[in-house]
């Protein structure tokens, strides 16, 4: 679960702006069952977070930098590559690096994993555990001028001769020390803390954008028949017009592989099933999946998911995903985040999760997550639109935020906690008279029409 996110010299980010999902001890009482304990802490982590701004003001940013963070920290680059940060571009801000801080729970911990990077470099990073209000350094890593990289590693001491050879080394300065672990070394020789950050980068974050389909869903439902007949039971209950839904898995030949993928793509597959001794999935299309396992042999599979419509006699008619409406398919593709947190201590961060929705599924949506987490360590958060989800009897106040640009069009971040609201006050409403900002401002559209004569 995150605890907390910042960011400064990114994107819409000039300044450090910091997204909290820290439980106010203030509203204790309030919706209790949302909060979860923070690990050796007196302190809790709200399960649900949503942000709120108008259009450009910064929301999506927010995921953008959160996405960074998770390459940043997994994925190795190739020498003289640049890091890929995106700095504030309207401030002369391009020689000061871009910095981020993220506080999470995994594994019953608390741990603080951080950088500061410039266009080529990784200047600065550290990985701490945090227990009570005192930190417990795992490594620290620092970048010099030279681009020589050292790592101080009082919490790896011990682990191994490999993990102390890389902790000697270093690695490139372009790219993170827990991503030069990540490609660098086996599970086995990355020790507890190390393997437990990567896991939970890798598995425990899930990033859902605005158009970007669930991974391997394919895969997913046909590996997982209580969320197949969980997702078919809810499009049925909103009214989607789909009554269930259909998942054929069909074992191809290595030739008829070959007949739906290019020629390099089909190598860089194998490749990568071999690397990973497991296995690959690659989306085809709508509700189409390729499925490449590697056990003894290499196996192929086709995976086709399809939504079963009734006719008024009562027989069945299977659609293809792509005749499908654009809600339908947001609806389905979030499924796997609805059902995961019965099962899956996962963070769901969901950006425009309004984005062809009607309002009250959206409504209906968190309502139903929130009946349902108890128990589990899941976390769902949420940029939107969506106002009528501003509601006290469904949300706390710490767990509304808003983002809204000042004057130097920089992203600002801030709670509904920092306004003195009544418990009883109509919250959607004074959102949209503009009382808590985090609206657009539309000027004088009249004074548009009246220059082109639309207006006399």
């Amino acid at each position: 679960m995150i605890v907390s996110l910042s960011v400064s010299n990114f994107r819409s980010f000039l300044s450090e702006e910091t997204f909290s999902l820290a439980a106010s001890n203030r509203l204790a009482g309030s919706h209790d069952d949302h909060t979860v304990p923070i690990p050796n802490s007196d302190r809790k982590v709200l399960r649900v977070g949503v942000l709120y701004g108008a259009n450009g003001a910064g929301k999506s940013n927010l995921f953008k930098a959160l996405r960074y963070i998770r390459s940043v920290a997994l994925w190795g680059r190739e020498k003289a590559r640049s890091t890929n940060r995106e700095p504030f571009r309207l401030a002369e801000v391009s020689e000061t690096p871009s910095s981020f801080d993220l506080q999470f729970i995994a594994a019953d911990r608390l741990y603080r994993y951080g950088f500061k990077a410039d266009d080529f470099r990784i200047i600065e990073e550290w990985l701490v555990e945090v227990i009570g209000g005192r930190e417990k350094i795992i490594y620290e890593r620092v970048t010099d001028t030279d681009g020589q990289v050292t790592v101080d590693a009082p919490g790896l001491a011990g682990i191994g001769e490999k993990l102390s050879a890389l902790v000697t080394v270093g690695g490139p300065q372009n790219q993170s020390f827990l991503a030069t672990v990540h490609v660098t070394l086996n599970k086995a020789d990355y020790g507890d803390h190390l393997s437990t950050v990567l896991v939970w980068f890798r598995d425990g974050l899930e990033l859902i954008g605005p158009n970007t389909p669930h991974r391997q869903l394919g895969s997913y439902l046909a590996e997982n028949p209580e969320c197949l007949d969980f997702a078919g039971a809810f499009l049925k209950s909103v009214s989607t017009g789909v009554d269930h839904l259909l998942v054929h898995k069909k074992e191809i030949t290595e030739e008829e592989l070959r007949s739906l993928l290019p020629d390099h793509m089909v190598a860089r597959v194998l490749k990568d099933v071999e690397d990973d001794d497991s296995q690959t999935s690659i989306r085809l299309g709508d509700g189409n999946e390729l499925l490449i396992e590697r056990t003894d042999a290499n196996h192929f599979y086709r995976i086709t998911v399809r939504a079963a419509h009734q006719t008024g006699s009562g027989s069945i008619v299977p659609f293809e995903l792509k005749d499908e409406s654009d809600g339908t398919k947001r609806l389905l593709n979030l499924m796997p985040a609805l059902h995961g947190i019965h099962s899956e201590a996962k963070v769901f961060f969901i950006d425009e999760i309004d984005r062809s929705l009607h309002p009250n599924l959206v409504w209906e949506f968190i309502d139903f997550y929130l009946k349902t987490c108890g128990g589990s360590d899941a976390q769902i958060i949420i940029t939107t639109h969506e106002s009528s989800l501003l509601d006290l009897e469904l949300l706390r106040r710490d767990e509304i935020w808003f983002a809204e640009k000042d004057s130097t069009s920089a992203t600002k971040l801030y709670s509904l906690t920092d306004f003195n609201v009544r418990k009883d006050l109509e919250i959607r409403k004074h959102y949209l008279s503009g009382r808590f900002g985090a609206v657009p401002f539309l000027g004088d559209i009249n004074r548009l029409l009246t220059d082109k004569g639309h207006i006399a």
